[in-house]
């Protein structure tokens, strides 16, 4: 006889989804691109792709003011079962993303600067033949940037918001995935292009494969993870610390290659010189932002209780990311890659902020990251600009005496240096003021001696583009400076604006910054 027994009910995930909206609207706006890729004649689709990538992060920018105003528990939740964590500390990162998003779309649609777009779809076709100016001819902006943009957008979102390190890691592989493939789209010098995109592929992979490894170990400690399970571990296991640092190291040297931390930081120069300016901007401003935001909240959330045991550690990544910054830059003769070991500075300075275990620590890490992605993306923008036969004018001879040709240019350029190397009203005196506060008020003040020191050096680079550029005499046969495009001037515009006033008026940005913590469930 047989004897039939009830099943158990099946479990279903609780899903808030007006909490998880603004994440939903960029993947859709993903997907509905590559449709518009798939079926739409080509002389429609720059159009309708700029209009759905900027419909997208603006509907989903809306939507994300509208929930963090008026329904958004201070305290935050977690929903697809415990996997995303939507608090305060997600919706600042996701509202800096998507306006970060924003300007950096502005300047990858631009089609003014460079005839055509600054991106090609066939690699193959070499620049200035036949074929490439068919491409441009009939075809205009090759659009294919358009989707990898936005689905990298929605891993970013993913990844900061990840609360668990499965979750991490799969939105860790959607946001770099379309980055590998942008990097190597480039109109101009288009081996370089190809040659960045290689390298930048496979070091991510090995990154990648650090972060797995990491994830399994710490898998096998806490048997979860989930990064509560794991904290709730470390507290108070009995079993042996070896899986927990061994997973921690592993975990810590995927994150730090993505915030371009030294001593992870050797892609970082080569893609950010051989990569489309438009996807060096995006690059430099949101993956950086992406990338600590994960950072903040690993260390913060799963391993605050052990932070005596590797913090010592993270004290000296910061070192070597300062010290490498500051001297490499100064040795740079390429803008692209002077600004390159310049973030590796910043991610020093940024690694500061991270390791201070307080509410100090994360509201001023936040909104450096606020302020320094605006400033970047609008250097780039300006860099796009200086141009001679070949393309984009990078070696700094040819920026030589650029005030008498383009005195305009030369004063927002200098006022972007000027705030990447934290002089007072603007936002880059903010940022580091806030951050090495944070950090005294935790007993780091011998780490903050040593960023003290290593901001000044790296204002030197700094300072010698600005004399390059006011007391030299410009060549006759030197670059040209080229008439923005609407939407260029509108990206370079907005991060003038928002560095000056996060640097004249931080405190509203700094309020909410520092309006909640991580959920902790």
């Amino acid at each position: 006889m047989l004897f039939l027994t009830q099943a158990p009910p099946v479990q279903v995930p609780s899903i808030d989804y007006f909490a998880v909206t603004p994440i939903l609207i960029i993947l859709g706006a993903a997907c509905v691109s590559v449709l518009f890729e798939a079926f739409l004649p080509k002389h429609m689709r720059w159009p309708s792709q700029v209009f759905l990538s900027l419909l997208g992060i603006g509907a989903a920018g809306v939507f994300l003011v509208w929930y963090a105003s008026s329904s958004a528990p201070k305290s935050g939740i977690t929903t697809f079962s415990g996997a995303i964590a939507v608090d305060r500390p997600s919706l600042f990162l996701w509202g800096t993303l998507l306006a970060l998003a924003l300007g950096a779309v502005l300047l990858i649609a631009d089609r003014s600067v460079e005839p055509g777009g600054a991106f090609v779809a066939q690699a193959g076709i070499r620049p200035g033949t036949l074929q490439d100016r068919a491409q441009v001819g009939t075809t205009g902006m090759q659009t294919e940037v358009f989707p990898l943009t936005l689905f990298a957008l929605g891993g970013m979102m993913s990844f900061v918001a990840a609360n668990d390190l499965l979750t991490m890691f799969i939105a860790l592989e959607v946001l770099s995935l379309p980055l590998y493939l942008m990097c190597g789209l480039a109109r101009r010098r288009r081996l370089l292009s190809q040659e960045s995109a290689v390298k930048y592929f496979l070091l991510g992979a090995f990154s990648s494969a650090f972060f797995l490894y990491g994830l399994a170990l710490l898998y096998g400690y806490a048997n979860s993870v989930k990064l509560s399970d794991i904290a709730n571990a470390a507290a108070g296991s009995d079993r042996s610390d070896t899986l927990l640092f061994a997973g921690l190291g592993l975990l810590a040297v995927g994150l730090l290659f993505k915030g371009s931390v030294g001593p992870f930081h050797t892609w970082t120069p080569d893609v950010y010189q051989g990569a489309p300016t438009p996807v060096t901007a995006f690059m430099g401003a949101c993956t950086k932002v992406a990338a600590f935001g994960g950072i903040l909240r690993v260390f913060q959330v799963a391993f605050e209780s052990t932070s005596w045991e590797w913090r010592g550690v993270l004290w000296g990544v910061a070192i070597i990311s300062m010290l490498i910054g500051a001297v490499l830059g100064l040795t740079q003769t390429d803008v692209k890659r002077m600004i390159a070991y310049s973030s590796i500075a910043h991610a020093g300075f940024l690694l500061v902020g991270a390791i201070a275990m307080t509410e100090e620590g994360l509201s001023s890490t936040l909104f450096y990251l606020l302020a320094y992605g605006f400033t970047t993306l609008a250097a780039f923008g300006v860099v796009s600009l200086v141009r001679d036969a070949n393309g984009e004018a990078t070696h700094l001879s040819a920026w030589a005496g650029l005030a008498k040709r383009s005195p305009v240019l030369a004063g927002v350029f200098t006022f972007l240096l000027l705030a990447l190397a934290g002089i007072p009203l603007t936002s880059g005196f903010v940022g580091k003021f806030v951050v090495f506060s944070a950090a005294l008020s935790d007993g780091m003040a011998p780490l903050v001696v040593v960023a003290l020191i290593f901001s000044a050096v790296a204002a030197f680079f700094y300072l010698r583009v600005i004399v390059l550029m006011y007391f030299s005499e410009p060549s006759p046969d030197g670059p040209t400076v080229t008439v923005p495009g609407a939407f260029t001037t509108t990206a370079i515009t907005l991060g003038v604006i928002v560095t000056l006033v996060l640097g004249l008026i931080p405190a509203f940005a700094l309020d909410w910054a520092g309006s909640g913590g991580f959920a902790l469930k």
